[in-house]
């Protein structure tokens, strides 16, 4: 399953997005994967959270970034739920880029029984008809 949290820049997505985690965390029975641009909110996940600082590791465009998530998943079985902040920075998207990038990350989610949850920079209005569907949050 995919979801996505979206809205502008500054509009409190990262704070769902971190409360949304520690709630699920309570009851996850695997493991949960928290993806983010530095290790600014490592005080505020649960410790069971594995926190991944993705500026360590270097790509360059959408393709790399999903190699980046099934490397992931290829070396953690028991992952339940990943959370990805800020995928327009992280993977380096325009709008296209990440219509394309959610409906791979669905397949992924599909394929390998994992929830993933996305909070992206872009505005409700601008997603495609067939992406609304998976907006839990529009800010």
């Amino acid at each position: 399953m995919i979801q996505l949290i979206v809205g502008s820049e500054g509009k409190g997505k990262t704070k769902h997005l971190l409360d949304k985690v520690n709630e699920e965390i309570k009851e996850a029975s695997g493991n949960i994967v928290f993806l983010d641009r530095s290790t600014k909110h490592m005080f505020e996940l649960n410790n069971r959270v594995r926190l991944i600082n993705v500026t360590e590791y270097e790509f360059e465009n959408k393709s790399e970034f999903i190699g980046f998530i099934l490397g992931i998943i290829s070396q953690d079985h028991d992952i339940q739920q990943m959370y990805i902040d800020g995928i327009m920075k992280i993977a380096k998207l325009d709008k296209q880029g990440f219509e394309e990038v959610v409906a791979k990350l669905k397949d992924v989610s599909e394929k390998y029984g994992l929830d993933i949850i996305i909070s992206a920079s872009i505005d409700s209005s601008e997603i495609s008809e067939k992406l609304k569907e998976y907006v839990i949050v529009a800010l």
